[in-house]
């Protein structure tokens, strides 16, 4: 398994991991309980973990030619 791919476990842990710590309804975070502002924030670092990924992995970049 290559390196790269064990930064699909980073939102793994993120979200399922931290739970138990996050799982609180106060402080509230841009309105939002932060259990919700916790969820939401993961979408986008997931989103962003795998764009990481994407540009990283040498198999993307075969039909590239500059």
């Amino acid at each position: 398994m290559k390196k790269l791919y064990i930064l699909t476990l980073v939102p793994f842990i993120g979200i399922l991991g931290f739970l138990p710590f996050v799982n609180k309804i106060e402080p509230y975070v841009l309105g939002m309980p932060f259990y919700m502002f916790w969820m939401a924030m993961w979408v986008v670092l997931t989103s962003v973990t795998l764009a990481i990924m994407y540009k990283l992995d040498p198999r993307n970049r075969e039909g590239e030619e500059e």
